[in-house]
Formats: structure tokens, sequence, C-alpha cells
């Protein structure tokens, strides 16, 4: 066995530290960045958003034009959210 010392990456998520608080941060923006790409959404704008406890959502927010209807077939979406959680590599 042989000490290579502190770990700065781990199951691909990059890890820095700051001794003087005692917090260790991880980060997994090469992969998000790697889902991105894979989707063809490496040029997209990064927006936060943060939502209440309390949504949800509706059918109301479902498509209702078959041009909308015709969008949206077209996009992975159930991959992407895999891609997202660790489960379509």
């Amino acid at each position: 066995m042989k000490d290579l010392g502190a770990a700065k990456k781990i199951l691909g998520m990059e890890i820095t530290r700051d001794r003087s608080v005692g917090k260790l941060f991880l980060s997994q923006q090469a992969y998000v960045e790697k889902v991105l790409k894979r989707f063809n959404m490496n040029n997209a704008k990064a927006v936060t958003i943060s939502f209440a406890a309390h949504f949800k959502l509706s059918a109301d927010m479902s498509p209702k034009t078959d041009e909308e209807m015709e969008h949206m077939s077209n996009v992975p979406y159930s991959s992407a959210v895999g891609s997202i959680m660790g489960q379509d590599e």
C-alpha cells in the first residue's frame, strides 16, 4: 500500500478542503458538463431556480398544442434525468 496523499477525486467527484473552517466540498461539475454535452445542452445558460416546498407538477402544465407535443417527443427527458441521477451513463 502506498500513501498518495489527500484525495482530490473519488467516484468522479472533485474534492476540495478548507481546513481553516473544517469543511470538505464535493463537486460534480465535470460530470454535469459531460451530461450537458451528451444532450447537446453544453451552451445552455445556467440559472438558479428554487422551488417552494409546496410546488407540484400538474396536467395543466403539460403541452397542449400539436407543436408543443411534437417538441416534447423529440427531447430525451427520461435519459437526461436518469443521467443526472447517475443511473444512465
